[in-house]
């Protein structure tokens, strides 16, 4: 997709890249209403991928084995540093309890999915693996996990089988954190847990779907520091104005647009600030925050 994050890239001097950053993973999980479901997946490497090859397959209820929920081959490239969205393809009622894929989340697509079974059908329980050829290359959830057959997925507390705390990978949607830069290859053992490596997004959320921010191209990774508490907000905004609160006194704020321009600088010298949008058009923008203490954080906005 075009709306990929090279704001990101041209904010820094030089690119730091991870060694770990050299195989596709899946960077966004939409688990949303009805059959309001997709799967995004990120390339970390500096070079486009061939997805010939690549497949998703979705073990049903924790299953040990694919055959009951449904493999998708995918097609096409995906572009260094730039994002794969697949999403399901059903177009029109199925029986009383199957709904059509809302139409504004299959133009967000790459790729639709199959009928079903198939990937993008999953529910909660549900794990999902990307393969390439015969390797696992990443893994959401566990495959063979007994809990599955009678929980509704996986969730935010100890022992993350759904039996206690809030469920994460039914209702919601999953966006991998910037710090994971390469799958999970080998199944989870003893538990998958879910909070490690995803943040939790409300349920029908598709605003960050066809970007992603990882620490695999960015602004030198010394440079960013995830412990200082950032809200962007209104997100996304609308062409007026878009609200900032920090944990530490904000010194500037950048944006920079899909091709690396900067659109707006802006001081400060408080933990909140209003950067008026007016002047923008509609899209994906990068906000860079730097703050007195030194320290950076990066936040993506969509401005509508």
């Amino acid at each position: 997709m075009k709306k990929f994050l090279l704001s990101v890239f041209a904010l820094a001097s030089y690119i730091t890249v991870n060694a770990q950053c050299n195989e596709l993973f899946i960077s966004e999980y939409v688990e949303g209403s009805g059959n309001d479901k997709a799967i995004e997946i990120y390339n970390p490497t500096n070079v486009a991928i061939n997805l010939s090859g690549y497949r998703l397959e979705r073990f049903s209820n924790g299953s040990s084995t694919s055959s009951a929920g449904g493999v998708l081959n995918l097609s096409g490239t995906i572009a260094a540093h730039d994002v794969f969205v697949v999403v399901n393809g059903q177009t029109a009622p199925s029986g009383t309890t199957s709904p059509a894929c809302s139409p504004v989340l299959q133009a967000m697509a790459d790729q639709l999915d199959h009928a079903y079974p198939a990937p993008t059908y999953m529910n909660g329980n549900d794990a999902i693996v990307l393969y390439k050829n015969t390797t696992i290359v990443d893994i959401l959830g566990k495959t063979g996990d007994a809990a599955m057959t009678s929980a509704y997925g996986w969730s935010d507390a100890f022992p993350y089988d759904g039996s206690a705390g809030a469920i994460w990978t039914e209702n919601h949607t999953l966006v991998r954190k910037a710090t994971v830069e390469t799958g999970v290859t080998v199944n989870p053992n003893p538990e998958f847990i879910v909070t490690a490596e995803w943040d939790s997004l409300p349920k029908d959320t598709w605003t960050g779907l066809g970007t992603h921010i990882c620490n695999c191209l960015t602004l030198g990774v010394k440079e960013i520091d995830n412990s200082v508490s950032v809200i962007v907000y209104p997100n996304p905004a609308d062409n007026s104005y878009f609200n900032i609160s920090a944990g530490a006194a904000i010194e500037t704020v950048e944006v920079f647009n899909v091709v690396g321009q900067q659109v707006i600088v802006q001081k400060g010298n408080d933990n909140h600030m209003m950067i008026e949008t007016a002047s923008l058009p509609k899209g994906i923008y990068v906000v860079k925050v730097l703050f007195e203490n030194k320290k950076t954080a990066v936040i993506k906005i969509s401005i509508q």
